[in-house]
């Protein structure tokens, strides 16, 4: 039995919730440590270029696909692409299939990276690591915290607890349904996260020098944006330009689809799409960018911060910045609106990744939403548990959903758009009802360029580095290496098998549901 269509009731709710799906960790971690590590203000050329030439139309396309596929109340890409082919290629549906499964196999891992954020955020306001003073005794602290062993934890209790407080904070949001959970979330937390992250800025910028007087603020800025115009000469920055602004925007993930398929037909899809896409930006190159790395520099130093920038982006989270926070006055403040801060990206970001499944199960099952809820929330807690308690898991499951998963998908979204609508029926439908006005040029970059550009960026991704990952390893000096340490090799076996098995269950799903449907 079909049930009434849920919709947005605001246009501001629109924005804020997508722009929450694009704004996550990435925004505050990995976008300033991926600019520091490949030329600083140098990283800003082919990153903007990625962003205005490659992410920016891509999400107007998924806009187009998704309120285009809501005409027919259907918001999931197996539904969208059935019908964008008026159901004259019965096989387009199952291409659905890799966004339905990249997706939700997002959730797996990031829930569990979000309840990191939550732990760190009741750690920072009770001073639990107040009393450390070192990187190896932070990077001690962190590694007991997830595996459970050493001096500071004794199980993975604490962890666990945090998984089980992140893992419902997103179910009870996403039982809501879309006005009265996702919107309304996103209403009060999004203004809530940029006001946090003002403020972590003006704490960092009035910071002065209180270590050296040359690691100043504007030194601090000046070792972040200083431009390296040489690295601009490497492949690899260009690919890492537009694997940070595909990330970030989400482009690829299936939840724009899902979010524009409550629109009318004839609602602005322009102004909405650019709109969020320019305040996940904000966040990421004028916010994200203006706390950790400069704070890293003030009390570090440059030699410092590039260690910092060099472990990662969980590294620079969860091992750097505790100890950041110790150095500041009123850190135990600081400390607890950082990580708070990161929670709240967090959830508003997981809860789009399951909206594409929810609407397929709405949509073509009839499934209430609280029974969604049950089905795919009990799906996705046994899952996480490979990520809790795996070695491995969190990083393989990163890159077939993500790293490989999201352009793929890309890819098939603007093929099936600009095959079956065609170029100047996609651009009518990018600009129906617009009241924001684009140049001309801009319908030849979103129904050509970007297109071309997408296909580069992928195959030179998997001629440098994706087919070693794919391979599991290489040959080096005519013998075979493995990519893995013996103790994760099991654990990767297995994650790549839970990889698999979801689309393949999830095409079993679209055939059954059309074939009730016939």
């Amino acid at each position: 039995m079909k049930h009434p269509r849920d919709s947005w009731s605001t246009r501001f709710g629109l924005v804020l919730a997508a722009a929450g799906g694009a704004v996550g960790l990435g925004n505050f971690l990995r976008f300033p440590g991926v600019a520091a590590q490949n030329g600083g203000g140098a990283f800003m050329i082919p990153y903007l270029l990625s962003f205005l030439f490659l992410a920016l139309p891509l999400c107007w396309i998924e806009w187009v696909l998704g309120r285009y596929g809501g005409k027919w109340g259907q918001g999931s890409p197996p539904g969208v692409f059935d019908r964008i082919t008026a159901k004259r290629r019965p096989h387009a549906k199952y291409l659905g299939v890799v966004g339905l499964s990249v997706s939700l196999g997002i959730f797996f891992y990031y829930v569990v990276v979000e309840c990191w954020s939550f732990a760190y955020t009741v750690f920072a306001a009770t001073g639990s690591y107040g009393g450390l003073s070192s990187p190896v005794q932070m990077q001690e602290f962190f590694r007991s915290f997830v595996t459970g062993e050493g001096d500071f934890f004794r199980s993975r209790l604490t962890l666990y607890g945090a998984f089980l407080v992140a893992f419902s904070a997103n179910m009870w949001v996403l039982a809501g349904g879309v006005s009265r959970g996702i919107e309304r979330f996103c209403r009060i937390t999004m203004p809530l996260l940029f006001l946090l992250a003002v403020a972590l800025v003006a704490r960092v910028v009035t910071l002065g020098a209180p270590v050296c007087p040359q690691w100043s603020v504007n030194n601090a800025f000046g070792f972040l944006w200083n431009p390296d115009f040489a690295v601009l000469r490497d492949p690899k920055v260009w690919l890492a330009a537009a694997g940070q602004v595909f990330f970030s925007t989400s482009v690829g993930i299936s939840a724009l689809m899902a979010y524009a398929a409550y629109l009318k037909r004839k609602d602005d899809i322009l102004l909405s799409a650019t709109t969020s896409c320019f305040l996940n930006e904000f966040a990421e190159v004028v916010l994200g960018a203006s706390i950790v790395v400069p704070a890293a520099f003030l009390f570090f130093g440059p030699a410092g911060t590039r260690e910092a920038v060099a472990g990662g982006v969980f590294g620079l989270a969860y091992e750097t910045t505790p100890l950041l926070f110790g150095h500041m006055p009123a850190g135990v403040a600081v400390g607890t609106a950082f990580f708070l801060l990161l929670s709240i990206a967090g959830v508003t970001s997981s809860i789009s990744v399951l909206q594409p499944s929810m609407a397929f199960f709405e949509e073509e099952f009839g499934w209430t939403r609280r029974r969604c809820v049950a089905v795919i929330g009990t799906v996705t807690f046994v899952v996480a548990h490979l990520v809790i308690f795996g070695k491995g898991v969190l990083g393989e499951m990163d890159f077939w959903f993500s790293e490989f998963g999201l352009p793929v998908f890309a890819l098939i979204e603007t093929a099936m758009c600009l095959r079956y609508l065609g170029p100047k029926r996609t651009w009518r439908e990018v600009t129906r009802g617009a009241r924001l006005k684009v140049p001309g040029f801009c319908r030849i970059v979103a129904c050509y360029v970007s297109p071309v550009l997408l296909s580069c960026v992928l195959v030179g991704w998997l001629f440098t580095d994706g087919w070693r990952k794919i391979a599991m390893g290489s040959f080096v000096d005519g013998s075979w290496q493995w990519a893995y340490p013996a103790d994760e090799l099991p654990w990767v076996v297995v994650t790549r098998l839970v990889c698999f098995a979801l689309p393949l269950g999830y095409a079993l799903l679209v055939r059954k549901a059309w074939r009730a449907s016939r």
